[in-house]
């Protein structure tokens, strides 16, 4: 699930549509959660699916660490790839805001976390990296856990609406690693090796 003061809006006609923030969501706040209703997919189901239904797969959903696919029920689907992006995905099936996602901004993720099967040509943004690569969860891990740590920082500290999604366990275990008592796992345990 989406976090709740999001919607999606017409960006522009290269990129189609995108789920921006309708107020400001700050650094550390939950921004989706893998929920019940969310659909995951085997390979062998998936082969068993007529081209529409693979199609509609190979654009909104994204590959677990399980080689499954996962089909969000909500607009979180329509969040796109930045090589800057605002969210990151955690070891704990939710993403966090990486830093503060103002009002009017898309919420936007890296896909090299999300285990794309081929190379996935971005849009130039000045950074020097242009392309997504089915491996690039192996390369860019150890950034995106820096980044995800200092968020952990804030993320019993900011309201938390998605919070009742997760499981009092995991709360516990987020506000552990906020304060330091546990270590964060890293992204990396989100890696399909085929």
């Amino acid at each position: 699930m989406i976090h709740p003061n999001t919607e999606i809006q017409y960006i522009n006609d290269e990129i189609g549509y995108g789920v921006v923030a309708k107020s400001l969501i700050p650094m550390g706040t939950i921004t989706w959660v893998l929920d019940e209703f969310d659909q995951e997919f085997t390979p062998t189901q998936i082969r068993n699916m007529a081209p529409v239904y693979q199609e509609i797969l190979d654009t909104y959903a994204f590959k677990n660490n399980l080689g499954n696919m996962v089909l969000c029920w909500d607009n979180g689907r329509f969040v796109n790839h930045s090589f800057n992006s605002n969210c990151l995905t955690t070891a704990y099936n939710f993403e966090l805001a990486i830093r503060d996602i103002l009002p009017g901004e898309q919420l936007t993720d890296d896909y090299g976390y999300l285990n794309m099967d081929k190379p996935f040509k971005g849009i130039d943004e000045g950074t020097r990296r242009k392309t997504v690569y089915p491996d690039d969860l192996l390369k860019y891990h150890k950034g995106w856990d820096k980044k995800l740590a200092l968020a952990f920082n804030q993320i019993g500290a900011v309201e938390q609406p998605l919070a009742k999604l997760i499981s009092r366990e995991l709360w516990g275990i987020c506000i552990d690693i906020q304060n330091r008592k546990t270590p964060m796992k890293s992204i990396l345990a989100n890696y399909y090796k085929p």
